[in-house]
């Protein structure tokens, strides 16, 4: 059954369709929920709150993006509501105190050879929450500024600037201190 089929059946309300489409996503949408929360068992219940609102609001999905990217958008706004709930607030920044940081266009991501993927998590992990949530939408979801900045209701500046101070304090944790240990 193609995925517009089921999207179909499902804004029907045809339960084994929701099924399908809830088993086709759940793994990827619990990773995404994972990267935010600590905790599986709120990561979890993100990704069922997720599940649900995105089949009560599935009227309003109009394929302009993939079904994935629509519901992934959804996962990783519940996880920020749910950080929120849990008093674990976003630093909010004011556009007088900001600048604006020009990176050049062949400004890369780069790390030594011997950093694991499993150290990038760790470094990331370790971001001021300032940074992180910035950090982790635009490098490991992919999201630019201007979606991060209403993900998380901050200016695109703010988006910038948060992404340019957690880049250099990322590179700093991955950096090898002579001994060989981590920074």
């Amino acid at each position: 059954m193609f995925q517009v089929d089921i999207i179909e059946q499902c804004k029907q309300n045809n339960r084994k369709a929701q099924l399908q489409l809830y088993n086709q996503y759940c793994d990827g949408m619990y990773i995404v929920a994972k990267r935010f929360l600590k905790d599986a068992a709120d990561a979890e219940d993100v990704v069922q709150e997720a599940f649900i609102k995105a089949f009560t609001k599935l009227h309003q999905y109009q394929a302009e993006v993939t079904f994935g990217a629509w519901l992934k958008r959804i996962v990783v706004n519940k996880s920020i509501d749910f950080l929120k709930a849990k008093k674990y607030t976003l630093v909010e920044l004011h556009e007088g105190h900001l600048k604006v940081i020009d990176t050049s266009k062949d400004d890369k991501w780069l790390v030594e050879d011997t950093v694991t993927l499993n150290d990038v998590k760790l470094a990331i992990n370790a971001l001021p929450e300032t940074y992180k949530y910035v950090v982790m939408l635009y490098l490991i979801e992919g999201y630019d500024h201007q979606e991060i900045s209403e993900i998380l209701d901050i200016s695109e500046v703010a988006s910038r600037t948060q992404l340019s101070r957690g880049k250099v304090k990322l590179q700093k944790l991955l950096t090898l201190k002579k001994d060989g240990t981590r920074s």
